[in-house]
């Protein structure tokens, strides 16, 4: 019975090796999360690429449709007119987003507020019966 370790021994072991587990799992998950935010950075650059391509191409419709219309008009009146179509598009989006904006401000959970200023009422009446 000499050879087997006390319980302050083995309290001591298992702390040490709880700390060594935990030291290691952290060290793990720094790894995977150092590597899984390269990745992310990586994709969040090629995206960054991909909406400058789609903006360029965006562009090349809007020259194409002025060229197009320059075979009935004059050039200038073709570029006005697409121009003036553009304006208009952008005229309703910033409405129609001004619109959401002001659904979501302030940004306050109007509800959850109500909902626990009604659970501190309940609660209130009942502790006074």
């Amino acid at each position: 019975m000499d050879n087997e370790p006390s319980t302050a021994q083995l309290v001591s072991r298992l702390s040490e090796q709880v700390s060594h587990l935990v030291r290691d799992e952290m060290r793990l998950a720094s790894a995977e999360l150092r590597d899984k935010g390269k990745h992310a950075g990586v994709g969040a650059g090629l995206f960054g690429g991909a909406g400058v391509f789609a903006w360029w191409g965006g562009l090349s419709v809007v020259a194409g449709l002025i060229l197009l219309l320059a075979q009935v008009l004059e050039p200038w009146a073709a570029a006005f007119i697409i121009a003036a179509a553009l304006l208009v598009i952008a005229g309703i989006l910033a409405l129609i987003g001004r619109a959401q904006i002001k659904r979501g401000v302030p940004p306050v959970p109007e509800q959850a507020m109500a909902s626990v200023k009604q659970d501190i009422a309940t609660i209130r009446e009942g502790a006074h019966r």
